[in-house]
């Protein structure tokens, strides 16, 4: 026992050296420029309302599924929600699993066999790195969004060839090249997997995400779109063909061997998806917009970013650290992203711009960041 927590502690303050050690918190400062809830779902009153009641309209329910899919979790609920969900996204079939991170371990990890070749974006999520670890094919990177590396790669793929990216990616907040990427696919006949947390609901006509809004949809071969981000809920479906879900059904098992979602959080997707057409579909622009003409107005260093997710880098874990900690201090919820998340020397504020967020507040914020660069 003493050797394995002389391990653990070893790791911990080699963590704590680096300025890199992870910590919960339970301190949320007032305005919220931190969480993934860019359409303000998750705080929605009308989606409480709704949920309450589709839940009321069920003729019974369990508060809890009690077992699998494929034991006693299965209800006519929530398939019905799986094509309705499907049909939204133009998709011919789908099916949820209970995370973002499930999906995407599920997904790959069933798919590509040995002797098959999977290409990844060097920003792709944990969640899709996870997934190609534990399959038996090749895993090969490219440079982000960089679509000469990739048909680099494709040219020397063997086996069924896997294209893997996100549409949006979650720390940088830029797009990906689709239409590039699914014209390398086609040429190489290659299959293209799309990561859409970021950008459904924000993308896409009535947010149906980038995949749409390409027009790309009969070119890849799986979304996966979740709903913990704009969606303001939990969980995750994997869109495709009829033949991918039955194949997900009997071969991905992080469905097989995971307790379904009770139907009070299938109800809660629902919702969201029965008021996401509802919405303004210009209101989080014109936040992004504002943002971005602040900052350059200001030559407030930036990534590049056109989404909800926008980067202010620094050069250290310690200065990020310092410049999250001013920003809470005056009332920002504002989190530091540091490495290893993200490469060393690449650190940045994460900012998450939403529907909820007031010109006023994007405004100060911006004057708060210029005085930082001021500072720094």
């Amino acid at each position: 026992m003493n050797n394995i927590e002389d391990f653990l502690n070893a790791k911990l303050k080699e963590r704590a050296d680096h300025l890199s050690l992870r910590k919960l918190s339970k301190h949320f400062p007032p305005i919220d420029f931190c969480s993934n809830d860019y359409l303000g779902f998750a705080k929605s009153e009308e989606l409480k309302e709704l949920i309450s009641a589709n839940i009321a309209n069920l003729a019974t329910y369990k508060n809890g599924s009690g077992g699998s899919r494929l034991l006693s979790g299965n209800t006519a609920e929530i398939e019905e929600t799986e094509a309705f969900i499907a049909k939204f996204h133009e998709a011919d079939s789908g099916l949820i699993f209970n995370s973002g991170y499930d999906a995407n371990l599920g997904l790959l990890s069933c798919i590509p066999q040995r002797g098959d070749t999977i290409i990844t974006d060097e920003l792709i999520h944990a969640s899709l790195i996870d997934g190609c670890r534990l399959s038996h094919a090749t895993r090969l990177k490219f440079g982000h969004n960089d679509v000469n590396e990739l048909e680099a790669k494709l040219k020397v793929s063997k086996g069924n060839v896997f294209v893997v990216v996100e549409s949006v990616y979650s720390m940088d907040g830029d797009l990906a090249p689709l239409k590039e990427i699914a014209s390398l696919c086609e040429k190489y006949n290659a299959n293209l997997i799309v990561d859409e947390a970021h950008a459904t609901g924000i993308f896409g006509d009535l947010g149906k995400g980038l995949v749409i809004q390409n027009q790309l949809e009969g070119q890849v071969f799986a979304r996966i779109v979740t709903f913990g981000k704009a969606m303001g809920t939990h969980g995750a479906i994997v869109l495709g063909s009829k033949s991918l879900r039955h194949y997900l059904i009997n071969f991905a098992r992080s469905f097989i061997y995971t307790t379904a979602a009770p139907i009070h959080n299938i109800m809660a997707v629902k919702s969201a998806y029965q008021i996401l057409p509802k919405l303004d579909s210009n209101q989080i622009h014109q936040k992004i917009q504002l943002f971005r003409r602040l900052i350059e107005e200001n030559n407030i260093q930036s990534l590049p970013s056109m989404s909800a997710i926008q980067g202010i880098v620094f050069s250290s874990n310690d200065e990020t650290k310092k410049a999250a900690a001013y920003l809470q201090g005056e009332g920002f919820d504002v989190r530091a992203i540091l490495s290893p998340t993200v490469p060393m020397g690449k650190e940045r504020l994460r900012i998450c711009l939403h529907t909820f967020n007031t010109d006023e507040e994007i405004i100060l914020l911006v004057q708060h960041l210029k005085t930082l660069q001021r500072n720094g």
